[in-house]
């Protein structure tokens, strides 16, 4: 059995590391830090929870050890590029344990805070410094930092960063760093642009994959319930008084839905919170704080949380909107059954989401057990109001063989849909299904889904 010092890493890393949880190396920590310590670049390709921040943090503050004196003003040594403000902090609390009793320094910058603090802080220099796109080009801008003596580049949640429009930002930021560096490049999923990205950014880069890119946590016991779009806050709490005291994150589409939804679950006694767009780093800090201490048992949040959030205490996920980029959908329910626990996934299904629903299924190569509800039949999902612009009208079905979803279970007016949903005719003939082969899979829509823009260059 493999341990952390086995893999060669700093006495003085090894002795922080007996003060945290982790006691021995994840696979994708085994497979990625030998070849981090020796300079490689690397493209780590594994799913949520799986300790891909140690895996690339680790040997990096390994290397940095070794140079024995301070940065210079303004100069950064290492430079992780994150998605959102979230998962920058959550790298940076991670790193900062790492680095316990060693000089390294570690500094964060993401939109939302003071620009001029980050710069104060930034005069004496980084080791590390842990940031999103936006909040860096700001700084680069005003000379607040300079990274032309920076060696090591973090790519983490390559993916989302691409999702979110970072690219341009990445393009612009890499012109600033010495082509002579060891770059590093994470991502969940492996998308076109991403093989594009490790291409232009790395030099023969060490591939390590633990895990299919897209594959979620085997102990993710999954389930879909199909359900009207006004009735999904009274299952949501029929699923949530279903077990009092354990934690739940709740996903929805939306800023303000969310917002409504985790108001509405606060006034019928759940102790709630929410984190969106529309909330201030602060609100969302202190948010997240009180939900990983315990003090809330459900958190309603938009895809700002999907990705990085360690929360090892969540025991269930709750698709209550589904996500218009199916791939979404496995960094939301990722944040369950961490570290190799236990966890359970929820999603409802309104018939507007059929589409949505067969996208996600196609990612995962697999159907989602049904575990409430029919499957939509083609009628009924044509006839069904579309949320947001833009969105056309679709084909749709359900499986073949099942009986269309029948007439909705009563909604409660304080989250009730102001369409008139639509009731299934008799007889209603299930859509064909698509594709050859054995197994059976819903109908739905066949274009690509309009990607919510959840992120910014502000970051």
């Amino acid at each position: 059995m493999t341990t952390f010092a086995d893999l060669g890493l700093s006495p003085k890393i090894l002795k922080a590391l007996e003060k945290t949880t982790l006691k021995l190396p994840t696979p994708i920590q085994v497979q990625a830090i030998p070849h981090v310590m020796k300079g490689r670049d690397l493209m780590g390709l594994a799913q949520t929870g799986t300790g891909k921040t140690a895996a690339f943090g680790l040997p990096l503050l390994h290397r940095l050890l070794d140079i024995g004196h301070p940065p210079g003003p303004r100069n950064v040594r290492a430079l992780i590029l994150a998605p959102t403000r979230e998962l920058v902090t959550q790298i940076s609390d991670n790193l900062t344990i790492f680095t316990k009793g060693t000089p390294v320094k570690v500094l964060t910058v993401v939109g939302g805070a003071s620009l001029n603090r980050q710069a104060m802080a930034l005069a004496r220099g980084a080791d590390v410094l842990v940031a999103t796109p936006g909040r860096l080009i700001d700084l680069l801008e005003r000379g607040d930092v300079s990274l032309q003596n920076t060696g090591y580049l973090v790519l983490d949640e390559a993916d989302h960063m691409l999702d979110m429009g970072f690219i341009h930002a990445l393009r612009k930021i890499a012109k600033h760093i010495p082509l002579k560096r060891q770059t590093l490049l994470f991502s969940a999923t492996m998308p076109k642009d991403i093989e594009e990205i490790a291409g232009t950014y790395l030099r023969d880069p060490v591939r390590v994959q633990v895990a299919p890119p897209g594959k979620p946590a085997e102990k993710i016991v999954q389930g879909v319930h199909f359900i009207p779009n006004g009735d999904k806050a009274k299952l949501l709490e029929d699923y949530l008084k279903k077990h009092p005291g354990e934690q739940a994150l709740v996903f929805g589409r939306t800023k303000h839905g969310s917002e409504k939804l985790s108001k509405l679950l606060a006034q019928w006694g759940f102790k709630v919170g929410s984190i969106h767009g529309n909330k201030s780093q602060n609100q969302r800090d202190r948010t997240l704080t009180e939900f990983r201490n315990g003090e809330l048992d459900v958190l309603v949040a938009t895809d700002v949380a999907a990705r990085g959030i360690d929360i090892p205490g969540v025991r269930h996920v709750y698709n209550y909107d589904l996500p218009n980029v199916p791939e979404n959908y496995v960094h939301r329910i990722g944040r369950t059954a961490r570290a190799g626990a236990e966890g359970n996934a929820v999603a409802f299904c309104a018939p507007a989401e059929m589409g949505e629903l067969q996208a996600i299924e196609k990612v995962l190569k697999k159907q989602i057990p049904v575990i409430g509800g029919a499957p939509w039949a083609a009628d009924i999902v044509a006839a069904a109001p579309k949320p947001g612009q833009n969105r056309g009208q679709r084909p749709g079905g359900g499986r073949p063989g099942q009986k269309p979803q029948g007439k909705p279970q009563g909604s409660r007016p304080e989250f009730q849909s102001q369409a008139p949903k639509p009731q299934p005719k008799q007889g209603a003939k299930p859509a064909r299904p698509m594709g050859g082969g054995g197994s059976p899979t819903r109908s739905g829509n066949t274009g690509k889904p309009r990607q919510q823009g959840q992120g910014g260059r502000r970051g």
